[in-house]
C-alpha cells in the first residue's frame, strides 16, 4: 500500500465497519475532507466489538494525528505566579493555558460530559466531549458504555448520571493518563443557585476522583459554559474558589490547569486568577 496514508488505511477499515457507508466513495476526497469523514464514523459508531485490525489501524492514526498538534507538558506551562505574579491562595499550583486540551500530558483532563456518559454522537460537533472522544479513540466509548451498563444494572435501565458526579477512565490515545467525566449543569433560562451548587460540585467530584486513583495534577475544561449554556464570568468564579478551597483543605493534587479555549474566556481567567486575594 504504498502511498497510502494512515488515514486512508482507516478510513478504508472504518467504513468497511458500517453496513450503509460500506460503498461510500471517498477517492476524490481531499486531506481534511478525508480527516472529516473519519471523524464523522467515529462519532456515530456505537460501542459496539471492534476488532484488533480496526483499532490497530485508528491508534495509528490518532498518534500521528497528535504528533502533528504537539503534546504539551505541563513543565512548559507556567503557574500564575509566574506568569503574572498572582497573589491568590496556591499561584505556584494554579496555571491559565488557551489551547487544544487533547494536546495535555496531564495526570488527566477533564471532559464536561452528558448524562449519558458515551460521548458527543453528533458528526465533527465543536463540543469538547465530541473533541476528547474523538483524540481518545473508540476505546473511550466502550469504557464509558462498560461503565454505564454496570450502573444500569444496579440502578435500573434508565439510569442516567447525575450532574455534579463524575467518573474516571483511560484515555486512550490522549497524551494525559487518564480522563475524568463530570455532568455539568445545563442553564435555561436565569442563572439560580441550584446550577451553582451544581457546578460546585462538579470541581469537587473532579477533585476528588483526582485523589481516590492518585492523580497529582488535572486540567479542567469551562464546565458548563458552551452547549451548556452557564454564564462564563460566573463559572470562572466558582471554579477558581472551590479549587481554592479543595487546595486549602486537601494535599495531593499538585497543579491544577485551568484550560480555555476562547480568547474571551481567558481573559476571564485571567482577570480572576491574575490578581489578588480569593476569599
Amino acid at each position: 500500500m504504498n502511498g497510502t496514508s494512515n488515514a486512508d488505511i482507516f478510513l478504508e477499515q472504518l467504513k468497511h465497519d458500517f453496513d450503509e457507508y460500506q460503498n461510500m466513495e471517498t477517492d476524490g476526497f481531499s486531506m481534511t475532507e478525508k480527516k472529516n469523514a473519519i471523524r464523522s464514523l467515529m462519532n456515530i459508531r456505537m460501542p459496539l466489538e471492534t476488532s484488533e485490525a480496526l483499532l490497530a489501524a485508528q491508534d495509528h492514526y490518532l498518534q500521528e494525528e497528535l504528533a502533528q498538534k504537539g503534546v504539551v507538558a505541563l513543565a512548559d506551562i507556567p503557574t500564575i505566579k509566574e506568569q503574572f505574579g498572582s497573589t491568590v491562595p496556591f499561584a505556584d499550583k494554579l496555571c491559565l493555558w488557551q489551547g487544544d486540551i487533547t494536546r495535555l500530558k496531564a495526570g488527566a483532563i477533564v471532559n464536561a460530559a452528558n448524562s449519558q456518559m458515551l460521548g458527543c454522537f453528533v458528526p465533527c460537533h465543536r463540543c469538547i466531549d465530541n473533541a476528547i472522544h474523538s483524540a481518545a479513540g473508540m476505546q473511550l466509548r466502550a469504557e464509558c458504555h462498560q461503565i454505564m451498563h454496570e450502573k444500569k444494572i444496579r440502578y435500573g435501565k434508565q439510569y442516567e448520571d447525575p450532574t455534579g458526579t463524575a467518573i474516571c477512565t483511560r484515555a486512550y490515545n490522549l497524551p494525559c493518563d487518564y480522563v475524568i467525566h463530570t455532568v455539568g449543569p445545563i442553564v435555561y433560562g436565569g442563572l439560580e443557585e441550584s446550577h451553582c451548587q451544581d457546578l460546585r460540585n462538579c470541581y469537587e467530584s473532579v477533585l476528588n476522583c483526582c485523589l481516590e486513583n492518585g492523580i497529582s495534577s488535572v486540567a479542567f475544561c469551562c464546565i458548563s459554559t458552551g452547549e451548556f449554556h452557564f454564564p462564563n464570568a460566573e463559572a470562572t468564579e466558582i471554579a477558581v474558589r472551590t479549587v481554592t478551597e479543595f487546595l486549602r483543605a486537601q494535599t495531593g493534587v499538585e497543579k491544577v490547569v485551568f484550560n480555555v479555549f476562547k480568547r474571551e474566556d481567558y481573559e476571564i481567567y485571567r482577570a480572576v486568577l491574575g490578581g489578588g486575594y480569593i476569599g
